[in-house]
């Protein structure tokens, strides 16, 4: 921030002083094991300013932790993902839907991932991999807006 100096009678002379932004940054509270999903209990706000530490519980809630978070450590966002509904190697059912077509199959997954997420999946008829975003419900969709690693 510029502030004028007063009574110094230089109207142009300006001095810069620096501001300090008060932030906070949420930590763990407890010892979070990986692949769990976070609560409220399981953070706490300490004002200061944590690079890359989320800072609204409200962000965290409902995630799961992708690494151990032990207590007093910042939650990072890189640390955290949505809930995983298909494991790696699970079976999974297959979806394609494009205008009237519907079709299914089975597969297996290649990779883990939660919903929104797209993954690999071997289909066991063809053994063939496809790319598929996972759906709420754990199936796999198929088409144009799955490619994992474009």
């Amino acid at each position: 921030m510029i502030k004028p100096i007063l009574g110094s009678g230089l109207s142009s002379l300006a001095m810069c002083l620096p501001l300090v932004a008060a932030a906070e940054s949420l930590v763990a509270t407890r010892a979070i094991a990986a692949q769990s999903v976070l609560s409220a209990e399981d953070m706490a706000l300490v004002d200061a300013v944590i690079p890359g530490a989320l800072g609204d519980p409200a962000l965290a809630v409902g995630l799961q932790t992708r690494r151990a978070i032990y207590p007093g450590r910042p939650i990072l966002e890189r640390d955290l993902g949505p809930p995983v509904l298909v494991g790696r190697n699970a079976r999974v059912q297959l979806r394609y839907l494009r205008g009237g077509l519907e079709i299914a199959a089975e597969g297996r997954a290649l990779d883990k991932g939660g919903a929104g997420e797209v993954i690999r999946v071997m289909s066991l008829g063809s053994k063939t991999v496809v790319s598929g975003r996972v759906m709420a419900d754990g199936t796999v969709r198929l088409g144009d807006d799955t490619c994992a690693g474009c």
